[in-house]
């Protein structure tokens, strides 16, 4: 008798750290639950702050050794998660937006024929904050999950069954909020603040209180950016299991399930 498979889930991200405060519970439930998990992440962080020093300062330890630190940090990370494979686009932090699309679309696609995901996971058109590179990687996944699905046959063709987008809810912004105060981006002289998604667009939501701790670990990993995440800690236990242990999601599109029931699995429809 052949044996099938394991399921396969595919996160597609823009920095390191997006992974485990992004899609962390998702990620640890689904690794427990003996789904291969894969990380494609398109930048390795070098534009961002470390110990919360901005780039520039003296005692910030330049793009380049910041790029090798944080990538030790995602990996790091990324085993706590469960995490089966990690790869990098190795795109500029804070540029992925100025990327020329149909390469940047052609290097996921060839990831994804790579891995063979059954669910792929990215930001939301909204980039959570506006942040152009969330918003770039959720464009570029997008097109590249209809490439890879699409322009292969024979044995060679993949068939990735669901996309999801992460769309944050009213709960886990205002827990966001209390841990962190303001989340906004300025880009170009204006700034994108966090926007909620109202509840009837959220198609699924999982519970993942059970490993809200496994996504701290995760979370303290990324030692260069703990001046920022150590509030979490100061969350009451249901804020902190509200911001880490429920995940919900945007189902963009399904070759195997839909309606308006909302989902508690990603791998609703498929067959486990």
């Amino acid at each position: 008798m052949t044996q099938m498979r394991p399921l396969r889930l595919m996160a597609v991200m823009a920095h390191p750290d997006d992974e485990s405060l992004g899609v962390g519970g998702t990620l640890a439930k689904y690794a427990s639950e003996r789904v291969d998990t894969f990380l494609l992440t398109a930048t390795r962080g070098d534009a961002g702050r470390c110990g919360g020093f901005r780039p520039g300062d003296p005692q910030h330890p330049g793009a380049a050794a910041l790029a090798k630190m944080r990538e030790g940090e995602m990996r790091a990370a990324a085993a706590v998660l469960g995490v089966r494979d990690v790869a990098f686009l190795d795109y500029r932090d804070g540029q992925l937006d100025r990327a020329e699309p149909r390469e940047a679309i052609a290097a996921i696609a060839a990831h994804l024929r790579r891995v063979r995901p059954d669910v792929v996971i990215t930001f939301g058109h909204d980039g959570v904050y506006g942040h152009p590179d969330h918003i770039a990687i959720c464009q570029f996944t997008t097109a590249a999950v209809v490439a890879a699905n699409a322009d292969l046959e024979g044995p060679r063709r993949i068939s990735i069954s669901k996309l999801y987008y992460m769309a944050w809810s009213a709960p886990a912004a205002a827990a966001h909020q209390r841990a962190f105060k303001k989340l906004a981006s300025m880009v170009d002289g204006v700034e994108r603040q966090s926007q909620v998604w109202p509840d009837w667009e959220i198609t699924t939501m999982l519970d993942t209180r059970a490993f809200a701790d496994t996504v701290w670990r995760a979370i303290a990993c990324h030692e260069s950016q703990m001046s920022v995440y150590q509030q979490v800690q100061q969350l009451s236990r249901e804020d902190y299991e509200t911001f880490l242990g429920v995940q919900t999601f945007y189902r963009v599109f399904s070759l195997v399930n839909g309606g308006r029931g909302r989902e508690t699995d990603l791998f609703e429809g498929i067959a486990r």
